[in-house]
């Protein structure tokens, strides 16, 4: 019988965690408030990626040779990169910069680091994000487009 409860309790234990980790895997956490006091840098620069930053923001992935979602996160967020401008998107190879992986505290890949035109670090997340996560998280890094003005109301009555 008290096999059973060991069973019964692996099981609920398990469904927990798995619960857990889905519901976060792939979500962008705000960094502003993450690691304030902690002593670190949250920022990196051109130097430190060995890659020019994007001129309004970066997408950087720390990735594995072995893993499959970094595949598919690769893909989102070169497709994200590619439809907003200015935005550039870097991946580094976690096992060949051991160095930076120890100092930002990368656990796992895919991990995905938003900085915006600085290279402070305004996002973070962990595991395969969805596009429009990406997207939601640009928005904080990204400052609004200075061509916006251009398409204001004057234009509006021409096109009519």
């Amino acid at each position: 019988m008290t096999g059973v409860w060991v069973v019964l309790a692996t099981l609920a234990l398990g469904t927990g965690i798995g619960v857990v980790r889905l519901r976060r895997d792939g979500r962008m956490r705000d960094m502003s408030g993450d690691q304030a006091g902690d002593g670190r840098d949250d920022r990196l620069t051109a130097d430190v990626l060995g890659v020019p930053l994007g001129p309004r923001a970066t997408l950087v992935q720390f990735s594995t040779a072995f893993c499959q979602p970094c595949r598919a996160t690769r893909r989102v967020l070169a497709d994200v990169s590619a439809l907003v401008p200015g935005v550039a998107h870097v991946e580094i190879d976690a096992e060949s910069r051991l160095d930076l992986v120890r100092e930002l505290d990368i656990l796992r890949t895919p991990t995905v680091l938003v900085l915006d035109s600085s290279g402070n670090i305004v996002k973070r997340g962990s595991g395969q994000p969805r596009k429009a996560d990406v997207l939601t998280a640009l928005a904080a890094a990204v400052p609004p487009a200075e061509s916006r003005p251009e398409t204001s109301a004057s234009q509006e009555p021409d096109e009519m």
